[in-house]
């Protein structure tokens, strides 16, 4: 009886070890320690098909990291971008408020609309703007809390008869609401070639 205790207690451990590794495997773009903000990951699984970047096209365009499908075409439509900013506004309202301003500043004519998001592991709300241009953008905002010392979201635009939209909007559903953030995870240093 004591052996089958004891070898409980030694195997728990290993269990939750090989749950974190897991994790770690789905860590999509880092970030260093700034100011008072830890340095920090996002992590999420991504849906089947769709490839993750975080260093060059991502880089390229200015965010912390995408994932597409097929080839990438440098287009923005169909493409979940992921962004990362330092905390400045007080609430996560505040980010959408100040999101749609501006969209409505860049087309008078766009209608918004509020998205509920159900993300386990941090707060998150959702919109959908839809252009007069017959471009759809959805934003997600979510907060990983104050001592985190960030804020981010989740995009992705399409076009709104897209034959495939119902499809490629369950596939951002399933990663906004899937985002983990990750406290002090120290971003790998690049080898040297």
């Amino acid at each position: 009886m004591r052996r089958c205790l004891l070898a409980l207690v030694l195997l728990v451990p290993c269990v939750f070890a090989v749950q974190a590794a897991d994790k770690s495997g789905d860590v999509l773009a880092h970030g260093v320690r700034d100011g008072n903000a830890p340095a920090w990951a996002i992590a999420v699984a991504s849906p089947t098909g769709w490839t993750r970047d975080c260093c060059m096209y991502a880089k390229a365009i200015g965010v912390d990291a995408v994932l597409y499908q097929g080839e990438w075409t440098g287009k923005p439509e169909r493409v979940m971008v992921l962004n990362v900013w330092p905390r400045k506004l007080a609430t996560l309202a505040d980010e959408l408020a100040a999101d749609r301003k501006q969209y409505l500043q860049r087309d008078a004519a766009s209608k918004s609309t509020a998205i509920t998001i159900h993300n386990p592991h941090m707060p998150c709300q959702g919109v959908l703007h839809q252009g007069s241009d017959h471009i759809d953008d959805m934003v997600v905002f979510c907060d990983p809390g104050e001592t985190s010392g960030i804020r981010l979201s989740w995009s992705m635009s399409f076009a709104d008869a897209d034959a495939t939209r119902r499809p490629l909007l369950d596939a951002f559903m399933r990663v906004a609401t899937d985002a983990r953030y990750q406290r002090d995870i120290v971003p790998p240093v690049p080898k040297k070639s």
